[in-house]
């Protein structure tokens, strides 16, 4: 695998997945970093003739690197950041939105169990995973975030069982930019009443930042590549060694004391009833818990029904409305399992598909795994 820097040479335009059709209202939502398989064609587009339907190369990423070569990967998403103040009466209200680096240390999210006070009054599906909870904290604490990047040392200190340090963590490194788009009937200087008006979210990368991601085809000389929407460019550059990524490959497979696996790229969620679950579910019998973002729709046409009325009874027809085809699971989400490890590498399904193949060697999944200090 050799590793490229990705320097954008203007704003990125890279819309979420779900169908998007303009009208009254509407909003093209962003997503960044962009999913693998949007930088790995880009970077393929430069290679000289090569056949579209071989499946032999591999790809990683795409990940960040600031302006001293430090690789930033997505924050594990059971960590709280625990601020001490001088008395109880000083200590902040719990915000578990908010990313801040005003803390002290470090502590992990854990599963429910009988002997938390917490499992009083909280109720939820037995036959699921325990709701992961706040180990208990002294009265003079309050809990916030860790900033949602943590370089590959920090990641490397979380792996083995280590508290972090606020300098480990770093805020999103871009701004965003929203771009109108509007269009005029025309002969006149007003917008059309369907489909005339519509936003997207851009991203402008803050400077000396860059994407980093590795491919298994060396290219020894910067290129010029087209990325994202409306034909915005990046200069690609050979990255002649990232130390700290060998440091991580230490974690690529899971060890004797191993229980915590990290989600280093995004994972694709096996279809469930309604929803597509976070993890594959053969593992649930393998699984403590689990943290992520939120649970993930499933894919299809949608059939949501509105009310006419205040009468539940009274609902309109069906409103036709594509949702994403495929749900992905978000890097940085944590898996805590028992004595029995998976045997799978990845986060894809078990059902195999025609696809599947791609998935895996552009590395769709990929997890690193640790250890949890109990």
């Amino acid at each position: 695998m050799y590793w490229y820097t990705i320097e954008p040479l203007d704003v990125l335009l890279f819309r979420e997945a779900k169908p998007f059709t303009p009208g009254e209202g509407s909003w093209a939502k962003g997503q960044f970093p962009p999913l693998p398989i949007t930088l790995f064609q880009a970077l393929r587009s430069r290679l000289p003739t090569y056949p579209q339907k071989t499946r032999d190369l591999t790809f990683l990423g795409p990940f960040l690197l600031d302006f001293h070569h430090q690789l930033y990967v997505p924050t594990p998403k059971d960590l709280l950041a625990i601020r001490t103040h001088l008395s109880p009466s000083d200590a902040l209200d719990d915000d578990i939105e908010k990313n801040s680096n005003d803390w002290q240390t470090t502590r992990r999210l854990e599963p429910l169990s009988t002997a938390n006070a917490a499992g009083s009054y909280l109720s939820f599906d037995p036959d699921g995973l325990p709701p992961m909870v706040s180990p208990p904290l002294d009265k003079n604490q309050s809990i916030c975030r860790p900033y949602p990047w943590i370089t590959a040392k920090g990641l490397t200190q979380y792996l083995q069982g280590n508290e972090l340090q606020p300098q480990d963590f770093h805020d999103n490194p871009w701004s965003v930019q929203i771009l109108p788009h509007t269009h005029l009937e025309d002969g006149t200087r007003q917008v059309k009443d369907q489909d005339g008006y519509f936003t997207e979210v851009a991203i402008r990368l803050h400077p000396g930042w860059k994407l980093v991601a590795a491919l298994s085809v060396k290219c020894d000389s910067p290129h010029v590549i087209r990325l994202g929407g409306e034909g915005h460019r990046a200069i690609v550059s050979p990255l002649a060694n990232l130390q700290q990524w060998q440091t991580l490959q230490a974690y690529e497979h899971p060890q004797a004391t191993s229980n915590v696996a990290y989600l280093l790229t995004p994972g694709l969620a096996e279809t469930q009833t309604a929803l597509s679950g976070v993890y594959p579910s053969h593992w649930h019998k393998l699984l403590n818990g689990c943290v992520s973002d939120r649970a993930l729709l499933w894919g299809g046409v949608s059939q949501v029904r509105r009310r006419l009325s205040q009468s539940p009874e009274q609902r309109g027809d069906p409103e036709f409305a594509l949702i994403p085809q495929r749900a992905f699971v978000p890097p940085g989400t944590i898996y805590l399992f028992q004595d029995t490890l998976p045997s799978e590498q990845q986060v894809l399904p078990t059902r195999h598909t025609p696809h599947l193949d791609t998935f895996r060697l552009l590395n769709y999944g990929k997890l690193l795994w640790g250890k949890r200090r109990q």
